[in-house]
């Protein structure tokens, strides 16, 4: 993508890309812009119409243009009066027709648009959130495509129909009277001059208050999320003054916006009045030269205030269209991203059976400072193994490369022999089962969380795996049992509840390999039963990997991997480990 500064010149390589958009609409979008050219095209009949009958009613001698006796006089305004109806219904019609085409087409592009760039963020990388605030990509997604819609309603195709109407203007009052034209015209050097410095300032002010808006979201959104922390650590009045300055920057933005429309639009008033005058002083000395009538007069004052209209009405499209664009080039930074996993794989997953290799791994969330180093291990099917370490040496990272949420720097993982990248990323995921320790609830039914609306799984399948687990009594002593809704991240329920229900959810999706990632660290003991009976049920008959802080809940694995500052230091069987002498896991048993 070609950059472009907020401050430089229009980009029309952006705005060509953000037409291509129009492509699958190729129809509402010729429609548009006929209709939109028509409507400009008889924008002047109004004004010739109206010309004629006032210069037919101000003949009174046959010398004059326009005479007619009494009796045709009234007929050819009757005939007259009807055609300006007319015209007057048909561009009513047109202009019903062409707001609706052109929002409808820019509509249509704004939910392709937010559908492509959230199936991108579907596809990025966790290396991506990890720098990324929510906040600003809400706002690339919500509001900067909103303003895209823009581009079409009220920019790109109602600026050339203004475009038309300008250039039509212009001719019809330089054929009509060229002298009487040039004097009228005279003022719009200048105005030409105010709508260049209206433009480049609001567009100025526009780009500052996009920033403080994706301030402000991701702001409130982070801080909403950690209110918890925010009242627990008295924060209140801190984050309040911090909101309260990032408030006040927008405010400014869009006051300064505001003061270059209060000014710009008054001056647009007066050169108009001036044009007019000017008009009325030359028309008044050479009325008897020119032979000036009532419709001439008339024409010429119409004619003015329809030239400044579109002209001043072009600063604000202008504009709007240059928002577009500035919108358009942070929506694209976002789909250019190629921070993305990679899906060249071919390989099923459906039959793997749970044979886990890591061979030479190495793996850093930033240039070389290296989490994981150089580690390898061998995981056989069926087997429960235990991965244990001190917070930070590298052992949620190992379950993240399992899963393909990060991509290794050197190394090879291989599940029964096949290198991940072979494998389908989507099949390769379904194959994992993963309890975090961090458990994440949507705002939905137990029931659907624990799906996560797949049709394949059936509520008596949910019921099932409840009982199995031990929690099917306090679901069902909820309020709708399974239909219970937990609300935002699982708020109705407790830290051990939520556990709970994650890992029925792994379990009703029956993974042949199944990752506990610390999930007891932050329960109650007799829920920290629970799971461990769970983990004890899901483990047979595939690959078990427990990670955990706390002995007692890896006592049925079969091998030990402790681990520190990203490297193995010991594994091994549990029963050769555990009277190893001077051995690390001996001596963690002694101190547990």
């Amino acid at each position: 993508m070609t950059k472009t500064d907020p401050k430089s010149k229009f980009s029309f390589t952006l705005l060509k890309r953000i037409l291509s958009y129009s492509k699958p609409y190729k129809r509402l979008f010729y429609l548009a812009v006929t209709l939109t050219l028509t409507l400009s095209s008889l924008t002047i009949v109004r004004p010739l119409l109206i010309n004629k009958m006032l210069n037919c009613i101000g003949a009174v001698n046959s010398s004059d243009a326009g005479y007619l006796p009494d009796a045709d006089k009234i007929n050819y305004i009757n005939m007259m009066g009807l055609f300006l109806i007319g015209v007057l219904l048909i561009e009513a019609l047109l202009q019903f027709t062409n707001i609706y085409i052109t929002n409808l087409l820019g509509q249509n592009i704004v939910k392709d648009l937010r559908l492509q760039v959230y199936s991108h963020i579907l596809k990025l990388k966790n290396s991506y959130f990890d720098h990324t605030p929510v906040g600003t990509l809400v706002t690339r997604a919500i509001s900067d495509i909103e303003s895209l819609s823009d581009v079409f309603s009220q920019g790109f195709i109602v600026i050339c129909g203004d475009l038309l109407m300008l250039t039509i203007f212009i001719t019809a009052m330089l054929l009509k009277n060229w002298a009487l034209a040039l004097v009228t015209l005279s003022t719009i050097p200048l105005l030409m001059v105010a709508t260049n410095l209206f433009k480049n300032g609001v567009k100025k002010t526009f780009t500052e208050v996009r920033n403080a808006v994706a301030s402000l979201n991701a702001f409130t959104n982070e801080h909403i999320s950690g209110m918890r922390i925010v009242q627990l650590f008295n924060r209140e009045k801190i984050e309040y003054e911090k909101f309260k300055e990032i408030n006040q920057k927008h405010k400014d933005a869009n006051i300064r916006s505001i003061w270059y429309y209060s000014v710009f639009f008054p001056v647009v008033e007066i050169l108009s009045a001036v044009s007019i005058a000017l008009f009325i002083w030359f028309a008044g000395l050479k009325s008897n030269e020119y032979n000036i009538q009532l419709g001439d007069i008339t024409f010429f004052i119409m004619m003015i205030n329809m030239v400044f209209r579109p002209i001043r009405l072009l600063a604000d499209r202008l504009n709007t269209l240059q928002m577009g664009i500035v919108a358009s080039e942070r929506v694209f930074k976002v789909i250019d991203t190629e921070e993305i996993i990679s899906e060249s794989g071919i390989v099923s997953a459906k039959e793997i059976k749970g044979k886990v290799e890591f061979k030479n791994v190495w793996f850093s969330y930033k240039e070389e400072n290296y989490v994981i180093k150089n580690i390898s291990f061998t995981i056989e099917h069926g087997e429960t193994v235990a991965i244990i370490g001190a917070t930070g040496a590298g052992k949620s990272s190992i379950i993240n490369l399992l899963s393909r949420f990060y991509e290794i720097n050197k190394g090879q993982i291989m599940i029964d022999g096949v290198d991940l990248s072979d494998y389908r990323l989507n099949e390769l995921r379904e194959s994992v089962g993963v309890v975090l320790q961090d458990v994440f609830l949507f705002s939905d039914t137990i029931l659907n969380n624990i799906t996560l609306h797949n049709p394949s799984i059936t509520e008596k399948n949910v019921m099932d795996a409840a009982k199995k687990i031990g929690i099917h009594e306090f679901i069902n002593g909820l309020p709708g049992g399974y239909h219970y809704n937990v609300k935002e991240r699982g708020a109705m329920l407790s830290a051990g509840q939520r556990q709970l229900v994650a890992f029925v959810r792994a379990y009703v999706y029956d993974p042949p390999i199944f990752v506990l990632d610390e999930a007891t660290s932050s329960i109650d003991l007799e829920t920290e039963k629970l799971i461990q009976k769970a983990s004890f049920e899901l483990a047979k008959n595939r690959t078990s990997i427990i990670i955990a802080h706390r002995l007692s809940t890896i006592h049925h694995a079969k091998k030990i991997i402790v681990m520190d500052k990203g490297e193995i230091i010991e594994q091994g069987y549990t029963s050769d480990l555990s009277d190893k002498v001077d051995g690390v896991y001996k001596k963690m048993l002694e101190l547990a």
